[in-house]
């Protein structure tokens, strides 16, 4: 089996959106790391001091065959049409350690994706 992890960086606000679009479209979990970042546009300052954006990156590790229905659930899901919503891209993933608990899962998906 082959994965791969397709991460979004997000608004907090629309994180549970995404999260549930996403196991609806084949994702069996997600690992969800609060942060804090920039876009394009300078941060607002309040009394001098800059304050930067709160956001969420969602993980998502996902068998290879997921990942393009996945990507496009995220995107209108998150609504990334819109000016900083949030961005989403894929990473392949060389090796996967403590995944026995959920390869049964793997198998039917793989399963029903190919029959």
């Amino acid at each position: 089996m082959r994965f791969k992890v397709t991460i979004a960086v997000v608004k907090p606000n629309i994180t549970d959106k995404i999260v549930e679009a996403a196991k609806k479209a084949g994702a069996t979990g997600a690992t969800i790391i609060p942060g804090r970042g920039t876009g394009m546009h300078e941060a607002k300052s309040f009394f001098g001091l800059s304050i930067e954006d709160q956001t969420d990156v969602i993980l998502f590790l996902v068998e290879e065959h997921v990942v393009e229905n996945l990507l496009d659930v995220i995107q209108t899901a998150g609504n990334f049409s819109e000016p900083g919503t949030g961005i989403a891209f894929v990473l392949p993933v060389e090796h996967v350690a403590g995944l026995e608990s959920q390869m049964k899962k793997f198998k039917e998906q793989a399963r029903d994706q190919y029959f």
